[in-house]
């Protein structure tokens, strides 16, 4: 039988609902796991927040995504891209199977802008031990900022994935308009889940009714098989984006 595996990609806002009404992590932890995903990409992960952990109650004694990971995903990576007085934030892969390597990379354009990075790692996918290279990414806002972090995302691939290795990359592009796929798809042929198997990209945001499609799962060297996008309770009430899950056969 060939191998399948399950991603899913998910903006958590640091731990909070929509508008930052409530804290939501410990049900974040709980909807998790019902997904089945082998790796999950993590944008919005709180790795120290002092002045959350001081004032909300329950808040977790170690970082949001070792939290969230517990005993379901043994192997994980963080990257750090916002540092401020009271802690800092990042992208972060949770995995069920070990990584071989994992590096995380600044793309932020301008000292001015809020910090970005993104993170990529190697895991090996049982029972072959597959290399499959697994990219985790927050984008800005504007597209004056995303351009360069579209252009640095393509370098850092050409560079470091050979084309015979399977590659996913996921998270937030914050890109409505296409752009980013329209410039992967001409530097690195990669393909959206989504749109390959539904025609159109998943909307994601808001959660409580989205309207726009920020969140994206890319691949190369892998078939999707299936893509869904989670919508329904508990995922409207939890963070502002809603996650994406994507299956793959090797």
């Amino acid at each position: 039988m060939t191998p399948q595996f399950s991603v899913l990609t998910y903006n958590i806002h640091k731990g909070f609902s929509m508008g930052n009404r409530q804290f939501v992590l410990h049900r974040m932890r709980e909807a998790l796991p019902r997904t089945g995903a082998d790796v999950v990409f993590l944008q919005e992960a709180l790795g120290q927040h002092d002045s959350h952990a001081a004032r909300v109650l329950e808040w977790p004694a170690y970082p949001q995504f070792e939290f969230l990971a517990d005993t379901v995903w043994p192997h994980h990576a963080y990257g750090r891209n916002a540092l401020y007085d009271h802690g800092h934030h990042g992208n972060a892969i949770l995995s069920r199977y070990p990584f071989v390597e994992w590096e995380n990379i600044s793309v932020s354009p301008y000292p001015f802008a809020a910090s970005r990075s993104l993170l990529h790692g190697v895991i090996e996918v049982p029972p072959s031990r597959q290399r499959v290279h697994v990219v985790c990414v927050h984008f800005g806002f504007f597209g004056a900022e995303r351009r360069p972090q579209i252009r640095r995302l393509c370098a850092r691939i050409e560079a470091h994935v050979p084309h015979d290795e399977p590659l996913v990359v996921a998270g937030d592009f914050n890109d409505w308009s296409g752009r980013a796929e329209r410039d992967f798809n001409a530097a690195l042929g990669l393909r959206e889940a989504f749109r390959t198997l539904h025609g159109r990209h998943a909307r994601s945001w808001p959660a409580m009714a989205p309207l726009l499609p920020l969140d994206r799962i890319y691949c190369r060297g892998v078939a999707p098989v299936a893509a869904e996008r989670l919508g329904l309770a508990p995922w409207h009430t939890l963070s502002d984006h809603t996650p994406l899950q994507a299956w793959f056969r090797l």
